[in-house]
Parts: C-alpha cells; structure tokens; sequence
C-alpha cells in the first residue's frame, strides 16, 4: 500500500486540527471494539487516516439549538 500523508486526508478534511481530532477519536472507537472500514496490517492511527482520506470517516456538524420562542 502507498503511503498515507496529511494531504490526502486535508482532502477530505481541511482543518489539520479537526482531522487530528477525528484520528483521535476513531483510534479510541478501535480500542472500544469498532470494526476497522478499511483493512489494512498497520498501525491504529494510520488505518485511521486511511479511513478519513477515503472518505469512510465523516465529520458530523452538531445540530444548531433551537431558539426559544417567548
């Protein structure tokens, strides 16, 4: 398999913040017992951003809260 870097994955995601972020949180879902989206025999943190430079791993933009109504 060819190398990923962090250009493939700012394709997907353009924020390096939120991608570390998104790593992050897929690493840990693997150790809570998720199945991998893409396999591979590498490390937790690189099949995670395979999985976010394919486009398996998405960002979900909270839901805005309504306002009150007086």
């Amino acid at each position: 398999m060819a190398r990923i870097t962090v250009e493939d994955c700012q394709k997907q995601v353009d924020n390096r913040f939120l991608l570390v972020q998104m790593g992050i949180k897929r690493v840990q879902q693997y150790r809570e017992g998720y199945e991998a989206l893409v396999s591979s025999k590498n490390k937790e943190v690189v099949n995670a951003l395979r999985e976010i430079a394919d486009g398996k791993v998405l960002v979900v933009e909270p839901e805005a809260p309504e306002e009150a109504t007086a």
